[in-house]
């Protein structure tokens, strides 16, 4: 079955055009129903702010939608419409990427009406959400599971005060100075990208702009915008550490969101013409592999000690400041890396009204060992994209399982996964 499924996702992000169904009796097709899937999206964007990450197709689409969007409750009538109409289209004789196209946009309608459903009131519980948006259950685990783990650190950070205040005290060291956040962030991303393009073959166009803003509940966002261009933003609100340069150039560049959507812009769109690819619905199995294949791209450009190399040699001189605990601070990330899922616990109480405030931002700052004011920040993100959290620790950790059991060149599995239309339940064992 392996050997199947990677043979298949081979021929998705290898080929430059595939054949498509014939159309049913009804004179219907991949093609048309694509077509009504993005106006779906794009009027689902107009009934709720965000929706829609990224759209890269014609104007007109969009103008449409904005002019003439239908209610919450046509829309899900329209979403399951869609749903009959793809199960109608026949796929006896089909090649594989066409079967993969039409079992892509049954997910991301079956998404779609999710989130539908949500807009009209229907409450979820974070796991049963999760699976409904993105494709994939999350193990909720009690808390206690990983006070080992800060036990650990506690070991790595001695000392008097609370465990959050040491860990803050200590990363405090490796704040990048305002003044020098520039210059410090256009190394690490120049260098995420020579990292990158020593691998993947990208457009030759391609290109970002990168600017600092405030008030945001992210630390960082790309705006994809078409035509192989992207609109970087790092929110300055709160202390950036020289690692987050490394994190924030691979994740929100490269090999991260800017070089995924680049590839399915130019696989799917420009070189087929495979409209349900210009846009990007932000609640969907879309956004686990997104999330997940830009964390995993911080550990695929920079393996083993060379991003606390890089760290010690370019960024600190950088921002001036001393690398002589570069390697402890390294050993603390990878055990903060472990405790990243209490936040989904932690997410399920806070939103199904088990936890207070107050006792959520607590756990937060104790799990995150962070300040109270950089926890309630999160909180207010989780408040905004609620169970969308797993994609990042759990996107990450099912996409590095994916990619190396791909074969011993990590890169080309990454090629492979940034250029296909493989959903969340492809990449399990």
């Amino acid at each position: 079955m392996r050997a199947f499924l990677f043979g298949l996702l081979m021929l998705v992000g290898a080929c430059a055009t595939a054949p498509t169904p014939a159309p049913d009796a009804s004179g219907d097709s991949l093609d048309a129903i694509a077509r009504d899937y993005v106006a779906l999206i794009l009027e689902i964007g107009e009934r709720e702010p965000g929706y829609v990450d990224a759209y890269y197709g014609p104007a007109e689409w969009q103008e449409a939608a904005k002019a003439n969007p239908r209610t919450v409750p046509q829309l899900i009538q329209g979403a399951a419409t869609l749903t009959d109409r793809l199960n109608a289209v026949p796929t006896r004789g089909a090649a594989p990427v066409v079967i993969q196209r039409r079992k892509y946009l049954l997910a991301h309608v079956s998404a779609a009406a999710a989130r539908l459903r949500m807009l009209s009131g229907e409450k979820l519980s974070f796991a049963d959400e999760a699976e409904a948006l993105f494709g994939i259950r999350p193990e909720l685990l009690p808390l206690s599971a990983y006070d080992p783990i800060l036990a650990e650190i506690d070991a790595l950070i001695p000392g008097p005060g609370s465990l959050t205040d040491r860990v803050t005290a200590f990363k405090s060291h490796y704040v990048i100075p305002r003044d020098r956040l520039q210059p410090v962030m256009d190394a690490a991303i120049a260098e995420c990208r020579r990292r990158t393009v020593r691998h993947i073959d990208l457009p030759a166009n391609e290109r970002f702009t990168l600017s600092f803003v405030g008030d945001k509940p992210w630390s960082g966002y790309n705006y994809y915008l078409g035509e192989a261009a992207s609109r970087i933003e790092i929110n300055a609100d709160f202390p950036i550490y020289t690692e987050r340069a490394i994190d924030l150039g691979c994740h929100e560049g490269y090999p991260g969101h800017h070089v995924y959507n680049a590839l399915l812009e130019k696989t799917f769109v420009r070189d087929r013409d495979w409209v349900e690819m210009s846009v990007y619905p932000l609640f969907s199995p879309m956004s686990f592999v997104a999330e997940g294949s830009a964390n995993y791209g911080i550990d695929l450009a920079f393996p083993g000690d060379e991003a606390t190399a890089f760290e010690r040699d370019v960024l600190f001189p950088l921002a001036g400041l001393d690398p002589s605990t570069a390697e402890k601070k390294a050993q603390l990330g990878a055990l903060q890396r472990r405790l990243a899922r209490a936040e989904y616990t932690i997410a399920d109480d806070w939103l199904s009204g088990r936890v207070g405030r107050e006792e959520t931002i607590a756990r937060l700052s104790k799990y995150g060992l962070a300040d109270p004011a950089k926890a309630a920040q999160r909180l207010r993100f989780i408040d905004t994209y609620r169970s969308y959290i797993i994609n990042y620790g759990l996107g990450r950790d099912v996409v590095q399982a994916w990619v190396e059991r791909q074969g011993p060149n990590r890169w080309d599995g990454m090629e492979t996964l940034l250029s296909s239309q493989i959903l969340p339940v492809d990449l399990l064992p």
